[in-house]
C-alpha cells in the first residue's frame, strides 16, 4: 500500500523534533453543492528542527513514532528540493506587419438592429 503524502502549513514548532501541521482540504458539499474547506492538524517528526512556523511542508506516513506521531516531514529544508526543469528558449515573435494586415481585412463590427415594439390594439 502506498504511503500518503499531505501538504500543509506548520502551525507549531514548540516541541523538540516535532511539528504540528495544519492540512486543509476542499470538497463539495453533498446537499448544497458548494465547496467547503476543512482542516485537520497532524503531528509530524522533524529530526533536525529545521522547519519553522508558517512554512509549507509535505508530510508522509510512517510507522508510529509515538502515541500521536505517525507522520514525517517529507519536504522542507531537511530534504533536497526536486530539480527544476530548465526553461526553453522563447520562440521569436512574428513581425507586427502581418497582424496589421489582418486587422484591415476584418470588417467593422455591425451594430445590433433596434428592437421593434408592437402594441396590441383593443377592440372597443
Amino acid at each position: 500500500m502506498p504511503k500518503r503524502i499531505l501538504e500543509g502549513e506548520v502551525v507549531s514548532d514548540k516541541m523538540d523534533k516535532t511539528i504540528t501541521v495544519s492540512v486543509e482540504r476542499r470538497f463539495m458539499h453533498p446537499l448544497y453543492k458548494k465547496f467547503v474547506k476543512k482542516s485537520k492538524k497532524y503531528t509530524a517528526h522533524d529530526e533536525s528542527n529545521a522547519v519553522k512556523i508558517g512554512d509549507r511542508v509535505q508530510i508522509i506516513e510512517c510507522a508510529p513514532i509515538s502515541k500521536r506521531k505517525t507522520w514525517t516531514v517529507f519536504t522542507g529544508e531537511t530534504s533536497a528540493p526536486a530539480p527544476k526543469a530548465e526553461k526553453k528558449a522563447a520562440a521569436p515573435k512574428k513581425a507586427a506587419a502581418p497582424k496589421a494586415e489582418e486587422a484591415e481585412k476584418k470588417a467593422p463590427a455591425k451594430k445590433p438592429a433596434a428592437k421593434k415594439t408592437t402594441t396590441k390594439k383593443k377592440d372597443a
